[in-house]
């Protein structure tokens, strides 16, 4: 079903609402921008979607339109009038107020298929993506609206790691589909945007039981970014620096490497290698 587009900018003034900064507010309000999102993402009419931030409802009515079901939900109170009023009328549409940081994924009744649309500022980014790939039901797959240089930090090759893109391929294969000009939101944002969609893995590819490791361990190595491993891990993890070498080595890597030029594989080794001492430092009670 096929609606006529409301006037967003006359709902704006019928309830007084103002694009807040501090919630990084940026309306996505391009028709053809937004059917470039759906395309992208792959809706079709059996898909249940969930999307963060529902905004003005503007991309939510073209989710409602091509998927089967959408869970929506939107941080900012002052916008749920609007959004009443612009997905009335959607029999297929839960539109729910709240925080998504605060939310369990799992008490959504998603699909166990579903995937996720959000549009989302930048500042909460990584907190979201780390929420819900984090979930016990994790989507199969997302579709992000990002700043443009953060879907180039996603997609990184070693090289130009980041904590960021570890974060993000550790549990899917990230890829930009489109970029969105400054002039597609009200009101502009001052840099242009990109599209990231990511196809999630069946398993992460770290070991389940070595993720909390994985994380601890690539948070230390990224914390001292000018250093080198040995002495950014030393200090990241306090041990000493000639433990941190050892280490190194034994996974086949080079203590005078950056954090950034490992693969996913490289990390992968010498969590295993630091799970294993620590497996066995705790048997043998040394």
């Amino acid at each position: 079903m096929s609606t006529p587009e409301p006037d967003f900018y006359a709902l704006m003034r019928k309830y007084n609402i103002k694009p807040r900064k501090s919630l990084g507010q940026n309306f996505l309000l391009d028709p053809a921008i937004l059917d470039q999102i759906i395309q992208a993402a792959g809706v079709t009419k059996d898909a249940d979607i969930l999307e963060i931030g529902a905004g003005l409802g503007s991309l939510t009515r073209f989710l409602a339109n091509s998927a089967r079901h959408v869970t929506t939900i939107e941080l900012d109170k002052n916008l749920i009038p609007v959004l009443q009023e612009v997905l009335g009328i959607y029999s297929n549409v839960n539109l729910i107020q709240g925080d998504i940081l605060e939310i369990p994924v799992e008490s959504l009744g998603l699909n166990p298929d579903y995937f996720v649309v959000a549009n989302i500022p930048y500042y909460i980014t990584s907190a979201v993506i780390r929420h819900l790939l984090e979930s016990p039901e994790k989507p199969s797959r997302l579709l992000l609206t990002v700043q443009r240089e953060v879907a180039q930090r996603i997609c990184a090759a070693p090289g130009d790691m980041s904590l960021l893109a570890l974060s993000v391929q550790v549990y899917g294969k990230p890829t930009i589909t489109g970029r969105l000009p400054a002039g597609a939101f009200y009101p502009p944002p001052a840099v242009d945007s990109a599209c990231v969609r990511v196809d999630i893995h069946p398993e992460p590819l770290i070991a389940c039981e070595n993720l909390k490791l994985f994380f601890r361990v690539i948070k230390a190595g990224f914390s001292q970014k000018r250093k080198t491993l040995r002495n950014s891990l030393s200090a990241g993890l306090a041990l000493r620096a000639e433990k941190t070498a050892v280490l190194l080595h034994e996974a086949e890597i080079d203590p005078m490497r950056r954090a950034e030029t490992l693969s996913i594989n490289e990390w992968n080794m010498l969590v295993q290698v630091m799970h294993h001492e620590i497996k066995t430092k705790k048997e043998t009670g040394s």
